[in-house]
């Protein structure tokens, strides 16, 4: 960092060099009431520059947010026969495996559009799509929570109504692609929204449509559109994958990646290898509604044995193409539900 980027002077009888240098090892719990100091910290603790120094360091910190149902300010509360559960977004600090939940947006008070999406940007969760939680028609909203400012901003809509579609995000910027329009039919475009300029663009189209895809980002290199199914083939889940490399802006064909038939919704990880692994598949206690979250040298995972059953989180190494033993986690009664979907926030 150059320190002509900031205001001179940021701790008085300091050089600025070491004026960031301070601030940089304050932990980000503390840059809301930092940010609250002088107009100089807040613009130096909430800038993009800040944030890639504190990571370029090793002072970021990688946490899982989740989706989780929630009734009555519970997760595992009493329901109302057919009635669909909120959702809020839960937190999970791996390093001192704290727990805590995020505020409700504004727009949705009572909880968040049911199947939205999540993906993580320079530090900033982004909630995308899903459903109006009383309507149940799709919505194209964008949320972005900012972890420094602990508060929520609205984004530029999405530019079309889509449901159950892949996400990923690499270098400040979030890729959809597949998923169903309102009237069910399976896609096959994608796009990309800048988080920096708040606008969207078209990536152009798939291979071919793919419904309830998983979207998976390999390191810097790339965007995964894992299996799916099209419109005239319901439920047939396909083996292939379709690939955009972040460097080359075009789209690529993998054949055999995925097990035809199988789901990838929320079961699809990356393993140390770098190679697709199957989140459900990786103890008999998790195989329904599994998730896996990578956070650094672990991986969070979260399901059920059987269908119905309580939901269990774990951590678990995987090196080697070898699964270490799930070590079970204390979760909080009211953080302990049923994750619908999630992503790893470096912050």
């Amino acid at each position: 960092m150059q320190s002509s980027d900031f205001s001179t002077e940021l701790i008085p009888g300091l050089p600025d060099e070491l004026g960031v240098e301070c601030l940089t090892r304050l932990p980000h719990t503390a840059h809301r009431l930092a940010s609250r100091v002088c107009h100089r910290w807040r613009d130096l603790l909430q800038s993009q520059d800040f944030y890639y120094h504190r990571k370029k360091l090793g002072y970021t910190q990688k946490v899982a947010c989740l989706v989780q149902a929630i009734s009555g300010g519970i997760v595992n509360g009493p329901k109302i026969p057919g009635e669909l559960p909120s959702y809020g977004v839960a937190v999970f600090e791996s390093m001192n495996r704290c727990w805590y939940k995020l505020p409700p947006v504004s727009k949705y008070p009572n909880g968040l559009p049911l199947f939205c999406q999540l993906a993580s940007c320079e530090g900033k969760l982004v909630v995308m799509g899903g459903w109006n939680p009383v309507r149940y028609d799709p919505v194209t909203d964008v949320f972005v929570y900012d972890f420094t400012a602990q508060k929520w901003r609205q984004g530029k809509d999405m530019p079309s109504k889509r449901s159950f579609f892949a996400i990923g995000a690499c270098s400040g910027r979030v890729y959809i692609a597949g998923g169903h329009d309102e009237n069910k039919n399976a896609l096959r475009t994608a796009c990309v929204y800048d988080l920096r300029n708040d606008e969207w663009t078209q990536l152009g189209e798939l291979s071919r449509e793919r419904d309830e895809c998983e979207g998976v980002v390999i390191g810097e290199d790339e965007f995964w559109v894992v299996s799916g199914y099209g419109t005239e083939s319901q439920g047939q889940f396909c083996g292939s994958a379709d690939v955009y490399g972040f460097k080359s802006g075009r789209w690529r064909v993998a054949e055999g990646v995925w097990e035809p038939g199988r789901c990838p919704r929320s079961s699809v990880g990356i393993g140390e290898d770098g190679k697709l692994i199957d989140c459900s598949g990786l103890d008999p206690v998790v195989r329904v509604g599994a998730r896996g979250i990578t956070l650094g040298d672990g991986v969070l995972v979260t399901g059920s044995e059987y269908q119905g059953g309580p939901h269990g989180f774990y951590m678990v190494e995987i090196k080697g193409g070898q699964t270490g033993k799930l070590e079970k986690i204390n979760v909080p009664d009211e953080l302990s539900g049923f994750v619908q979907s999630g992503c790893c926030v470096e912050i």
